[in-house]
Parts: C-alpha cells; structure tokens; sequence
C-alpha cells in the first residue's frame, strides 16, 4: 500500500517542481508584454511626421503633445514592467533632454528581440550579457562616425536645434527659436568651466497673448508681475536695488495669542504705533538711497501693505513684491546681490545697480524688465509667448529641448547625423562582428544589431512611406559605404542627411543606447513579482490598537 502512495507523492512533487519553473518564463514574458505596450502607445509620436497625443487629466484639463517624456509622465500606468519604461524616458530627459520618444521605441525593439532569443531556449543571463557587450560596440562605433566641433561654431548649434524643433507641434517656428535657444545656452556657459552648464540659469516665462513667434531673448530678468505702485514710478533708470526677505506690513501675533481691542483709544495706539512701524522701515530705505524694492513673497501675512505703498509712492520707489521663494536664488544670480533679511542690513553697501528697470505691457498684461545689472551673473530670460494655453505649454516643452541639446553638445562637443543613418550604421557594423563570433553570443549580437533598425522603420512608417522598402534601400546605401545617408521625410526618399542639416548630438545617442540596455537588462533578470500585502498588516495593527485600548479603559 505504501508504494503507491510514494509514486503518487513523487509524481505530486514533480508536477509541482515543473509548475515552479514555468513560472519565470510567465512573469518574464507578462514583464516584457507590459512594456512593449507602452512602446507601442508612443512610438507613432517619433519623428517630424510623428503623430501627437491629446491627454486629458481627470480634472479636465487637456495637454496635447509629442513628446515622450511628457506622454508617459501623464498616462496612468499600473504594472511595474511598463513603469519601469517611464523611469527610463525620465533619466533620457534629465541626461540628455532629447530622445525621451526614441529611447523607449528601442527598448521596446530590445524587448521584442529578447522574447524570441527566450524562445529559443537561450538563458536569460546569456542574453544579458551579451546584450551589455554590444551596447559598449554600438556606444564605440557611434563615437567614431560622429564629428568633432567647437561650441563658437554658432551654425552648427542652430541645426542641431533645429533638428530637435522639427518633429515637434511648433516646427515652423524652429527658425526662430533655435537661435534664441543656442544664444541663451552660450551666454550661461562659462569659459573652462563646460561640464558645469545648469539649464537653471536660464528662467524661461510663458506669457499668454501674442503668437510664438513673439518669443524673445532679455540678457537680464524678467518678472511676470506688475509693479506694486499706486502713482509711483514705473521706469527707473540707474536704479539701485534693493532685495528684501522681511515684510513691511505690521507683525501679526502667532495662533496662540489675541490682541482684543475694546474701545476707539485702544485702536487709535494700534493704528499709531503701526504708522511708526512702517515709517520706521520707509526712512530706511530712503536713507540708503534704494529706489527699487523686490520683496520676497510671504506666507503669513502681506509682503508690503496698502499704507507702506503709499509712503514707497511718496519717496519715488518702485516696488515689486510677492517673489517666489524658489525664485530667490535665480534673482541673486542675476542680479549679483544677496538678499537683505533685517532692517539693520539695508544700507547704500547692500544695494546693486542696474541700468534699467521698467514695467511694460504685452498682450494686456504688464511685467517688469530688469537689465544692465553691475554684477550680473551668467544669466538669462526667455520670455515664450502663445496664443492659447496648449501652443504655450507645447513651445515651452519644445523650447526646454531645444535647450537640453546645445547643452549636450556644450558638455560633449561631437554631432552624428539624423535620419536613422547612425542605427542603420551601428546595425551593420554589429552584424558583421557577430559574423566573427561563435555561439550564443553571436545570435545574441546579431538580434541586438536588427532590433536598432526599428528607429529608421518607426521614421518611414509614420511618414507615410513603405518601410520595408525604404529600410532595405537604406541599408543597400550603407553598405556601399555612405555613411550619412539618411531617411528625408521632407522628401519621402534618401538622401545625405547631412546635406540637409539633419544632425543631432552624440550624447542624445550613446545615453539612448545605453539606458534601454540597461533597462532592457533589469527585466530580463525580474523572475518573480512579490507584493506585499501592507493593507492585510494595518487591519492587524488597528486590531491590536483597539484591543489595547479597551482594555485600559475597562481598567
């Protein structure tokens, strides 16, 4: 009797050892389907033919865009796979700034090219690993095809800006706002000191009305609100400025304390000694000579008051109040100052000078220029202008990488042509690597090197042209060695890519490939999803709580 039932026991345990090993291929292959959906939801937004997404947030509001960063970071996503891809598009777009759409096509292709390798019965460490191998071939051969320039070189900066503005919704102002991102990157570059190049000394403000080709370049600051005068001046030249952290406005007691007031006598003191709080402040200011104030903005109670407006009219001083704290550092920057935080500071010593401070007018509304600062620092104001909201918030996206590729090539100073010609070029070379290679690592580099070719794919597809066809075309031009023939959209043909100032930067490529590998490499070695029930524990805790408790109140 007993053999049987250990024949049954073992043929129970091999069923259950068997369903144990098919279990990370199932978590693998939901993993690898999850972020091949989110792939496939962008990919038709790659390229200057790309199509764009409209978004609408649950409280209405609607973004239309074709940015990929901006999709996913506004799509719901829920598997943790598929997360995963949105991570990725983040660190493109905090590295490099551009190429958030095709980082995640070729993770996507990466993907796809692994699925069929599992199914092969290749192990996924295997994969992995040759995978990372040549990834470092790819970043290696991209190196060598790009081209060395020099940052003085004004037109080169303007193409490849241009390149980055054509596939966005305000292509046809790229003439206009690739110049003014090229000529706001190089004036906060400072010599020797490249790598250091921080897109946060450029404040960029969008302002309502006007269209975008109004969009323009201040070589100072610019602050979105109107002078806070009465009948005091609104243009000040030689200025002296000064920049306060405390408020002119009588103190407030905490939330603990009350002044009650019960009689006209007791409010006339109140009202007297606040006059002589104020006046107190305003003889200051006088004193030292300041004839514009920037008060910072404050949370408990009016920066400046009605009664110290009309005493800052009298003495002819601007004022300009409820700056942003998070703004506060950019301002000292600009301006070469400190912020003043006590009374006892302001004096003539702390003040900076600028040439010009005016409030103007745009569109209906009013703002205040400051320029010619004395110790301005590297600097500058874009000030976007867009008939609606949704070309505004668009031409800010698009001007924001415009931006992020003259830093890239600030900080690495090599272009590559665009078009598909580099993946088409590193797709090649990989093959005929893999041609020397033996075994798993050969199938492995080869699947590597077809998957890049989805980039020159995704781009005649969503142009509208065969991309069988023009692929294969493209790879014929490679071979002979045209190393810059490239997909021309314009055209619906291929051309020397470079002929027609299709170029974009090395860094937006090399960091492309070697984030989607990456990630691509994370996935493959996911081989079971564990979540943890946090809710079941709390239930728990709450239980014990409750027990606890009512025993001590029966005590």
């Amino acid at each position: 009797m007993t053999a049987p039932a250990a024949g049954g026991d073992t043929n129970r345990g091999r069923t259950v050892a068997y369903k144990d090993k098919s279990k990370p291929a199932d978590v693998r292959t939901s993993n690898i389907n999850a972020a091949k959906a989110v792939c496939d939801a962008i990919r038709t937004s790659l390229g200057p033919r790309g199509m764009d997404k409209m978004i609408q947030a649950g409280n209405g509001e609607v973004t239309i865009t074709n940015d990929g960063a901006t999709i996913l970071k506004q799509i719901n996503v829920i598997h943790p796979a598929a997360k995963m891809l949105v991570e990725l598009s983040r660190a493109q777009d905090v590295e490099a700034g551009d190429g958030t759409t095709s980082v995640v096509v070729i993770a996507g292709a990466l993907l796809d090219a692994a699925e069929k390798l599992l199914h092969r019965g290749i192990h996924p460490t295997a994969i992995s690993e040759s995978f990372q191998r040549a990834s470092q071939l790819a970043v290696d051969i991209l190196t060598k095809i790009s081209t060395p320039i020099e940052i003085t070189n004004r037109e080169l900066l303007i193409k490849s800006a241009s390149t980055s503005l054509n596939s966005k919704v305000v292509s046809q102002q790229s003439s206009l706002l690739g110049p003014l991102a090229v000529d706001a990157v190089l004036k906060i570059v400072e010599p020797g000191r490249e790598q250091a190049c921080n897109l946060s000394d450029i404040k960029v403000i969008k302002q309502l009305g006007g269209t975008v080709e109004d969009t323009e370049l201040v070589e100072g600051i610019v602050f979105p609100q109107k002078s806070s005068n009465v009948s005091g001046p609104k243009r000040v030249e030689k200025a002296k400025i000064g920049f306060i952290q405390f408020c002119i406005s009588p103190p407030k007691t905490d939330m603990d304390h009350n002044v009650i007031v019960s009689d006209y006598a007791a409010m006339d003191r109140v009202l007297k000694e606040e006059r002589a709080y104020i006046l107190n402040i305003v003889k200051q200011i006088k004193k030292s000579g300041c004839n514009v104030l920037l008060v910072q903005k404050s949370i408990l109670r009016d920066a400046v008051s009605d009664l110290a407006l009309h005493f800052l009219d009298k003495i002819k001083c601007m004022v300009i109040k409820d700056i942003e704290r998070e703004d506060v550092e950019f301002v000292c920057k600009s301006l070469g100052c400190r912020p003043i935080a006590s009374l006892d500071h302001f004096v003539a010593e702390n003040l900076i000078t600028a040439d010009l401070v005016e409030e103007v007018g745009l569109a209906g509304n009013r703002m205040v220029k400051v320029t010619g600062a004395q110790n301005a620092g590297h600097t500058v104001t874009l000030l976007v202008r867009g008939s609606n909201k949704l070309v505004l918030e668009e031409a800010e996206r698009s001007l924001h990488d415009a931006l992020c590729v003259i830093r890239c090539l600030v900080r690495k100073k090599a272009l590559i042509a665009g078009g598909g010609a580099p993946e088409i070029e590193v797709a090649l070379k990989l093959a005929a690597m893999a041609d020397k290679l033996e075994g798993i690592d050969a199938i492995c580099t080869r699947a590597y090197a077809n998957a890049l070719e989805i980039i020159p794919f995704t781009l005649a597809e969503n142009a509208g042209l065969n991309p069988i066809q023009t692929v294969t075309e493209l790879r014929n031009k490679h071979a002979k060695g045209e190393t810059s023939a490239g997909i021309n959209v314009r055209k619906g043909a291929i051309t020397d890519i470079l002929e027609e100032n299709v170029v974009q930067p090395l860094l937006v490529s090399t960091s492309a490939l070697s984030f989607a590998t990456e990630t691509v490499r994370s996935i493959l070695k996911i081989d079971d999803i564990v979540s943890i029930l946090i809710q079941k524990y709390l239930i728990y805790v709450f239980i014990l709580i409750y027990h606890l408790s009512y025993q001590y109140i029966c005590q």
